[in-house]
């Protein structure tokens, strides 16, 4: 059957929910995929040093915002625990000078499952979420080359990030579908490219490379997850799946494989 698909998504804030043409997109995105035994998921939100396992068992969800209505705190997603993924991530990552720890009771954070709700709502596929150790490029792309083999005992890789994030300049955009920034369309673009061509050391690299890098991303966190997903790659072309803007951020998002 082939190694299944690895991912980079743009994750969305809660109200992604309330926005029919996205969650259509996610929905059908995942429909067209294979179903995946289980779900391994890098969140822009979860860096912690050194690399911890998400909860195995089932626990309730972070709810890492704040200042949204009640309702957006309320939605659920038991799904269920993968203690087994979780024992082969750790073999796989383990080694001298690079301990793999736990952390029982952290659940899915918004950047898990905002996007998961929409892809699979039966809460269905055993989910784990590992944090991010560091924020390097090279580090994080070793590290989805270490968990490549995942792919072909058909666990789903998810680098669930933002392609251009920058909360304060988007609060000048007008609307999900206004005309998006300068900055984050020559991002977009050149990031498209960079992508298309297979240009992997450019992205890597993308703080001197890539224009207006420093708007497109203050913080790199929201960027960081892809590295993952092209570690994880194989060198497979990237196909862009969603594009387009959301408040003037870019939420493209790409499968390799």
């Amino acid at each position: 059957m082939g190694a299944t698909p690895v991912l980079y998504l743009s994750h969305g804030a809660p109200p992604l929910a309330d926005d029919a043409t996205w969650t259509r997109q996610l929905a059908d995105w995942s429909a067209e995929l294979p179903r995946p035994k289980a779900i391994l998921v890098v969140s822009a939100h979860w860096e912690e040093a050194p690399l911890t396992l998400g909860a195995t068992t089932t626990v309730p969800l972070v709810y890492d915002f704040w200042g949204f209505p009640q309702r957006y705190y309320q939605v659920t997603y038991p799904a269920p625990g993968a203690p087994e993924l979780a024992e082969k991530v750790r073999k796989l990552l383990h080694g001298p000078g690079t301990p793999v720890h736990d952390a029982p009771d952290r659940g899915l954070d918004h950047g898990a499952y905002v996007p998961l709700v929409e892809m699979y709502p039966d809460a269905d596929i055993p989910v784990l979420q590992l944090s991010m150790p560091s924020l390097d490029p090279r580090e994080l792309f070793t590290l989805g080359r270490k968990l490549r083999p995942l792919r072909d005992e058909g666990v789903l890789i998810i680098g669930s990030g933002f392609f251009t994030h920058n909360l304060a300049a988007m609060r000048q955009v007008d609307g999900t579908d206004g005309r998006p920034p300068l900055w984050s369309a020559e991002f977009d673009a050149w990031g498209d490219e960079m992508l298309r061509t297979g240009n992997v050391d450019a992205l890597l690299d993308f703080r001197r490379k890539a224009p207006a890098a420093t708007l497109a991303h203050p913080r790199i966190e929201h960027f960081a997850p892809l590295f993952v997903t092209l570690g994880a790659g194989d060198e497979a072309a990237p196909e862009t799946v969603i594009d387009g803007y959301w408040y003037g951020l870019a939420k493209r998002s790409v499968q390799l494989g």
